[in-house]
């Protein structure tokens, strides 16, 4: 497969540079099935320096003729994508892992939730999503970021609004043009108390977090069973 798209996604305010990418078939063939939130192992044909890194799919199985990539760029492989040349031949195993399968769950309120680029397997979710919205009750994104100028896709995700799909960004630290909610991404869903009668809930991010989410969602009545990772 080659680098098709590299688009960064962060200001020259952010410490943190966090990018786009998009790979596909140089013949233009399909890439195959997947299921959503699923990730996929990348490296450089020839080269062992940087190592094969693992990256969540952040496009959706609709996509047929690429994947999509949110990435954030603080070493190795995901520093040398940052780097290479639009049309670099780029070496992919997968997909792989359980992702988030939501066929079982027709019918239901759905939840997303994730912090930072932990929001990349969710939009392969909420992608999806878009395509299948009348097997679907209520669906609400919940995204954290650390600051303002961390905040990634929230065009996108103002979009989804279209889709009657609900969406709740939180900071964890506030700003003063900041009037949404200002906290862990957790408190916002406390605040709003879902039921989890009906719902389930997609978790991603780092395991501090979700942990913390999977205890805010046991508090509020939550079963494992209805809160899904993608690992």
């Amino acid at each position: 497969m080659q680098l098709k798209e590299r688009m960064c996604l962060t200001d020259a305010t952010c410490d943190d540079q966090i990018i786009k990418i998009t790979i596909a078939h140089p013949d233009g063939r399909a890439i195959g099935d997947f299921v959503t939130g699923q990730y996929v192992r990348m490296g450089i044909r020839g080269l062992s320096d940087p190592a094969p890194a693992y990256f969540a799919v952040a496009s959706s199985p609709y996509d047929q003729h690429c994947y999509e990539f949110v990435i954030k760029c603080v070493s190795g492989m995901a520093n040398k994508l940052l780097m290479l040349d639009l049309g670099t031949e780029v070496e992919v195993e997968g997909p792989m892992g359980k992702g988030f399968n939501l066929q079982a769950f027709k019918g239901k309120d759905v939840i997303l939730m994730g912090v930072g680029t932990g929001i990349a397997p969710l939009r392969s979710v909420w992608r999806s999503l878009t395509h299948e919205r009348e097997h679907y009750g209520k669906i609400s994104v919940y995204a954290g970021f650390l600051t303002a100028c961390h905040r990634l896709l929230t065009d996108e995700m103002e979009d989804l609004a279209e889709h009657n799909i609900d969406v709740s960004v939180s900071l964890t630290t506030g700003h003063e043009d900041w009037d949404g909610p200002v906290g862990y991404v957790q408190h916002a869903l406390e605040e709003d108390a879902p039921s989890g009668e009906n719902t389930v809930v997609c978790l991603a991010g780092m395991s501090v977090m979700v942990d913390a989410c999977t205890q805010t969602l046991h508090n509020l009545g939550f079963n494992d069973d209805h809160i899904l990772r993608n690992f």
